[in-house]
């Protein structure tokens, strides 16, 4: 398991934030991945100028939304399981990990007008990794009871951040082709070939702590 996140410099995180924004332009939301960045520190990250966060549990962010508030904007990006929708829906601006016909079934019953999410998508083939087969993906998001805004993947880990290029461009070939302009995609060891190939979102962590 990952170690927690301390002793977080804002001033080096406000270089690596302003490092970031340069190479990706304007139009690329920078998502600081904070599953492992302790409730303590983030107030480190709000003074580096860090605005939107994600995070994988509901119960740190919970947790972190009763001691930050309106800090930051929140989205959950990590497995979601569909008896937690309930309590996720209205914590967040945006789900990033939509994927089971379960939490379709939930947000028929708990979504409003103003869920916004984004279906992921398998690309690998991997069985363990979630997401929606893309030969089911216009199924899957005509059955969504609430407004899919784009697509999400985690392409297979690799050292090479070109090993990640296929799969990013193959995102941004279904968004376009299903009429989805936002594309959640990238991470630390890839997001600069994510951005090349269309990611409007990455979604950081050391990259942005380091």
């Amino acid at each position: 398991m990952a170690e927690l996140i301390t002793g977080i410099d804002p001033d080096a995180v406000r270089a690596n934030l302003e490092r970031v924004r340069e190479r990706a332009g304007p139009e690329v939301e920078i998502l600081a991945a904070t599953k492992y960045v302790p409730i303590a520190e983030m107030g480190a990250l709000a003074e580096a100028g860090v605005r939107l966060v994600g995070e994988n549990r509901l119960q740190d962010l919970e947790a972190k939304r009763a001691r930050w508030g309106d800090a930051f904007e929140w989205d959950f990006i990590g497995n979601i399981q569909s008896r937690k929708v309930k309590r996720i829906r209205p914590a967040v601006r945006l789900i990033h990990s939509v994927a089971t016909d379960s939490v379709l079934d939930q947000f028929g019953r708990h979504g409003t007008p103003e869920t916004r999410v984004l279906v992921e998508v398998n690309l690998s083939g991997e069985g363990s990794k979630s997401g929606v087969e893309p030969g089911a993906l216009r199924d899957f998001i005509g059955r969504c009871p609430v407004r899919v805004e784009g697509l999400m993947t985690m392409p297979p880990f690799t050292e090479d951040p070109e090993g990640s290029r296929p799969y990013f461009a193959r995102l941004a070939e279904l968004g376009a082709g299903h009429g989805l302009a936002r594309l959640s995609m990238g991470t630390s060891q890839d997001w600069e070939v994510a951005v090349e190939e269309g990611a409007t979102i990455v979604r950081l962590g050391t990259t942005l702590y380091a």
